[in-house]
């Protein structure tokens, strides 16, 4: 990731020119390491995007609305109080650093004008964001407070005077120029030089005069005159970033090129890290739904070895009838007698209790069958009810495994806390939750049919009884945890051709994603029913057919 001093060094030219004497007109926290300030500017709003994740910190504007947390973080309510309304007099790079500060002019409680900073402190997983009383050189607070047991040599605490980072035993980069000596290997440049990434230090050991490129590089940054580029790999994932051209990505990868850095860093960025950001995300999800079913499969098997059990219950019976038979023949005392059992001939040894007479030891052993008749209905309808509650968690699990959105993993989340699954997660007071809506996956086949796709239980609820009409196809893998599929043709006699293709969908947005010739069943909506206290997604259906298709989405 090239996200170096000399990219920061593009990026505060850009914010300095679209931002400053722009005002900070609200604040999100969109999760807890993610800022975003909409700031009105003489070109309109503009919304600036902060992110302290190690993996992915950065700085820029953004054209994308983020989803906000029922309740806003600690931290921005901080911000809010403020720097809501505040006016952004300058934006500049701290040296070569990879730290931008934003400086603001804002009203404080008796309405007297006091400067603020705030500092953007892009380093991995030492990133930071902090708020800061320019006057004072105290820090107010920050999105990540680091105390002396953390770091001995600087501390980032709401009322500690702000240090920046220590300086570095290297050559700053825009110190460095024509006339300075530089190894030629990338890592020995830098080593040597300070704010370039290991991807410019490479490139720079291409050129004749690494020194004389550098200062190019770098008054290319300063001056605007950049040209931001993601280099990307198969399937489009990027995989690299510049202000300028990379040799070795040059022929190796997809080149796209972008009018600003900020464009440039908010494509890198969403295509590079929106699956592991939902994956991480969901991670807990997984692991809680994952361990649910281990306790389910584990039932299961008990539920299954006492069924065996109480299925041999034919021999208390047996046992009971041979005592009640042949009672003249059992002695006082004995613990175990041999009878001969009249349906076959056989000879058959029964223990008994010697301190009861044979009546009462018949009488035993009838009632130990009832007992054992009983069980028998009673483990089938508990096998029957942990049957159908792992058939739902595999779902869940389906679901989560294929989730390609943030918004498809909350919806999940407030599934399982519906269910009860997992514990729900307190709202403070005045936060209402939001109310579902349901965005299904929509695809348009070639014949003009539209094909809808659940993306969770819940919506596949709303898919097949809400939305759907009695003459749209429904469709499902057959047997296999995966999405509700609703077939819309304008036709009543869908062609083949549609229910192929919709069946294709259907084995894509289910556990059988890889596999091949996967079996969707298909029928017309009005023959699906939803039984009494089922769960979501939980569905039978009659009259249906099947069709193999290998998963596939249209082109």
């Amino acid at each position: 990731m090239a996200f170096d001093g000399i990219v920061t060094m593009a990026v505060a030219r850009e914010l300095s020119e679209k931002i400053s004497t722009g005002k900070i007109d609200k604040i999100y926290q969109p999760e807890a390491d993610e800022l975003v300030f909409n700031i009105h500017t003489k070109q309109g709003k503009l919304r600036l995007y902060a992110s302290v994740n190690p993996s992915a910190a950065r700085v820029h504007l953004i054209d994308e609305n983020l989803s906000n947390p029922p309740a806003p973080f600690p931290f921005c309510m901080l911000l809010r109080k403020h720097l809501q309304g505040a006016r952004i007099t300058d934006v500049s790079q701290k040296g070569s650093e990879r730290i931008i500060e934003v400086s603001l002019e804002t009203l404080n409680e008796l309405g007297f004008t006091v400067s603020k900073k705030l500092i953007f402190e892009i380093m991995g997983k030492h990133s930071n964001v902090i708020l800061t009383d320019i006057a004072s050189g105290k820090i107010i607070d920050c999105i990540k407070h680091i105390s002396i047991d953390v770091n001995r040599v600087r501390q980032l605490l709401p009322g500690v005077v702000y240090q920046y980072p220590p300086a570095q035993d290297k050559l700053p980069f825009t110190e460095a120029g024509p006339d300075t000596v530089l190894p030629s290997e990338g890592k020995s440049i830098q080593r040597r030089i300070a704010g370039i990434s290991s991807a410019f230090a490479d490139e720079m050991s291409c050129h004749a005069n690494p020194g004389e490129f550098l200062k190019s590089v770098a008054c290319k940054a300063s001056s605007g005159n950049i040209s931001p580029i993601v280099y990307s790999g198969e399937k489009n994932s990027p995989k690299e970033f510049y202000i300028v051209p990379l040799s070795d990505y040059e022929n190796a990868c997809i080149r796209k090129d972008f009018s600003s850095i900020s464009e440039c860093l908010e494509y890198y960025y969403n295509n590079k890290q929106s699956t592991n950001k939902v994956r991480q995300k969901s991670l807990d999800l997984m692991k809680a739904v994952s361990s649910q079913l281990d306790k389910l499969h584990l039932k299961e098997q008990r539920l299954r070895e006492d069924l065996l059990k109480a299925e041999n219950s034919e021999e208390l019976r047996l046992f009971g009838e041979l005592l009640t038979a042949n009672i003249h023949a059992v002695k006082a005392g004995e613990s175990r007698v041999r009878l001969t059992n009249y349906y076959d001939g056989s000879q058959v040894e029964i223990p008994v209790d010697p301190r009861f007479s044979p009546s009462k030891n018949a009488q035993i052993y009838f009632k130990k069958y009832g007992k054992s008749k009983t069980a028998v209905k009673e483990k089938q309808l508990q096998l029957e009810t942990n049957s159908r509650e792992i058939e739902y968690l595999d779902s869940v699990l389906s679901y989560l495994e294929n989730a390609e959105e943030l918004s498809e993993t909350d919806a999940l989340r407030k599934e399982l806390e519906d269910t009860g699954y997992i514990r729900r997660r307190k709202v403070p007071g005045g936060f209402k939750e939001k109310k579902f809506k349901a965005e299904p996956h929509k695809y348009t086949l070639k014949d003009g049919s539209t094909v809808l796709v659940g993306r969770n239980n819940k919506e596949n609820d709303f898919l097949t009884f809400k939305t759907a009409s009695s003459k749209d196809i429904w469709l499902h893998t057959k047997n296999i945890p995966g999405s509700h599929v609703i077939l819309q043709s304008a036709s009543a006699d869908p062609a083949e051709e549609s229910i192929y293709a919709a069946a294709s969908i259907a084995a894509y947005y289910s556990k059988a994603k890889t596999s091949e010739n996967v079996p969707v069943d298909y029928v017309p909506v009005k023959y699906v029913k939803k039984p009494a206290g089922a769960k979501p997604g939980m569905v039978i259906f009659t009259n249906n057919r099947t069709v193999w298709v290998n998963p596939k989405l249209p082109e």
